[in-house]
């Protein structure tokens, strides 16, 4: 494996369901960087944690005793130190490139409020903006396999987090938020089998987040079916 960054000692302090740290684990994967993982439970959250994340959120990286919060701010500081790149060297590009990170990051948004919702008439309007954010990504031409084509990057481990959401919600119902993007149809499949995108979550990831949903009491919840008795 590579040697991290620099000669320090990394640590991504996680948590199991939170998509921004599957964005910094896919780039440290993607690196073969050398980390240690530590999950916390946010709900609980330990004082060593709030001591080193002032906004109190996951993912934080530490880098010995240096901690940098959020995670584009990770994955820039990652791309900065260990190679390969990931970013374009193009400037013009590169800045397209964080613009669509930041799509990323709103559609994840955009995610929480769908499965949020309480009731039908915002699950429907949730559900129709992420068809129309789909339709714009659509638009920008995603190249095959990734976004850039050949080359992954860093705009790819932004909407891997992004599709797996998708992954459970396909099996509560067609929500028919990709039928505008036969493109990003194709995207989503070639980022949902590579290896650092695989390795980025736990392998229980679809039963904890379908836990998750459940104990939510939004309109979503309800429409989920019930399980089969034990």
């Amino acid at each position: 494996m590579r040697a991290s960054a620099g000669t320090s000692v990394l640590t991504l302090v996680s948590h199991a369901l939170c998509p921004y740290v599957q964005r910094a684990a896919i780039t440290l994967i993607e690196k073969h960087a050398v980390f240690e993982r530590r999950d916390i439970d946010l709900a609980n959250k330990p004082d060593w944690f709030l001591a080193v994340s002032p906004l109190g959120k996951t993912p934080v990286l530490l880098v010995g005793g240096v901690a940098i919060f959020e995670s584009a701010v990770i994955c820039e500081y990652l791309d900065d130190t260990v190679p390969p790149r990931m970013h374009p060297g193009d400037p013009l590009a590169r800045a397209r490139h964080r613009a669509w990170i930041e799509f990323a990051s709103a559609t994840l948004n955009t995610i929480a409020g769908f499965y949020n919702a309480r009731d039908a008439q915002t699950l429907e309007a949730k559900r129709w903006e992420l068809r129309t954010r789909f339709g714009r990504l659509e638009a920008a031409s995603p190249a095959a396999p990734f976004f850039a084509g050949a080359h992954f990057s860093l705009v790819d481990a932004a909407f891997a987090p992004v599709f797996r959401y998708f992954d459970v919600f396909d099996t509560i119902e067609d929500f028919g938020v990709f039928v505008d993007a036969p493109k990003v149809r194709v995207w989503r499949s070639a980022l949902a089998v590579r290896a650092s995108v695989r390795a980025a979550a736990p392998s229980d990831y679809p039963t904890r987040l379908e836990h998750f949903l459940r104990a939510r009491g939004s309109e979503l919840s309800r429409r989920m079916p019930l399980r089969e008795p034990a």
